[in-house]
C-alpha cells in the first residue's frame, strides 16, 4: 500500500528548520538548500511546497504568528478564570510576548526580521498588515468590553486605543530585543501595565464576569 504523505508535517518541518536558521543567522541565513539540511529532506521536497524563499518565509511567518496568539489567547483565558480585571487580564497576554526568556527572544528576532522583510515583499507586507488588523480588533473588542463594565471611561475610542496599544507593545519589544541593558524586560512590563492602567482606570461592575478577549460581557 502506498504511503501517503503528510503535507501539514512536511510543511511545518520546513517552517520550523526557517525559524531556526533565522534565529540564528538571520534572514541571510536562510537559503533552500540550508533550510533542507535543517529539516532532514531533500531540496527538491522543499521546493516542492515553497516555490521560492519568500513562499517559505511568508508561511513560517503565519506558522510562528498562528502560535504566539494561541499561547497568548491561552495566557488571558487562564487570566480570565480567576476573574481578573480586562486590565490584567491583557497585561498578562501582552507580557507574554515580551524577549523575557529564549523562547521568546527567538520569536522576537524572527518577527523582526519577517517586519524588515515585509518592507520589500509585498505578500508579506499584506501578511503583516492582516496580523495587526486582527490584534487591533481583538484589543479594541476587549476595550469595548472594559467600557461596559466599568473600566474603561465611555468616551474612549476603542480603535484608536488599540492601535495605540500595539504600537506602545511593538515599541517596548523592539527596544527590550535590541537594548536590554537599557530596557530590561523588566522594565518593560512596567512601561505596559502603566499603560494599560491609563486606559483601564476604573472599577470591574462585574468581577467574576465569564467573557474572555473578544468576547461580549454578559
Amino acid at each position: 500500500m502506498p504511503r501517503v504523505a503528510d503535507h501539514d508535517a512536511r510543511r511545518r518541518q520546513v517552517a520550523a528548520a526557517v525559524e531556526q536558521l533565522i534565529a540564528d543567522d538571520g534572514l541571510d541565513g536562510v537559503t533552500v538548500a540550508k533550510t533542507a539540511a535543517a529539516a532532514g529532506v531533500s531540496v527538491g521536497l522543499v521546493q516542492h511546497y515553497f516555490p521560492s524563499k519568500d513562499d517559505m518565509l511568508l508561511h513560517t511567518f503565519t506558522v510562528v504568528r498562528d502560535r504566539i496568539e494561541q499561547r497568548v489567547v491561552a495566557d488571558a483565558q487562564r487570566a480570565d478564570e480567576t476573574g481578573a480585571r480586562i486590565e490584567h487580564i491583557l497585561l498578562a497576554a501582552m507580557a507574554d510576548v515580551l524577549p523575557h526568556d529564549d523562547v521568546r527572544r527567538r520569536e522576537c528576532r524572527v518577527a523582526l526580521a519577517f517586519t524588515g522583510r515585509a518592507v520589500e515583499v509585498p505578500a508579506l507586507a499584506d501578511a503583516l498588515r492582516a496580523s495587526n488588523a486582527h490584534v487591533r480588533a481583538l484589543l479594541a473588542q476587549a476595550i469595548k468590553n472594559g467600557k461596559e463594565c466599568g473600566e474603561v471611561h465611555p468616551a474612549t475610542a476603542e480603535d484608536a486605543e488599540a492601535a495605540g496599544l500595539v504600537a506602545h507593545l511593538d515599541g517596548l519589544i523592539l527596544h527590550a530585543y535590541t537594548d536590554p541593558a537599557t530596557m530590561p524586560t523588566t522594565a518593560a512590563e512596567a512601561a505596559l501595565a502603566d499603560h494599560l492602567r491609563q486606559v483601564f482606570p476604573g472599577p470591574c461592575r462585574h468581577p467574576r464576569r465569564a467573557e474572555t478577549i473578544g468576547t461580549r460581557p454578559a
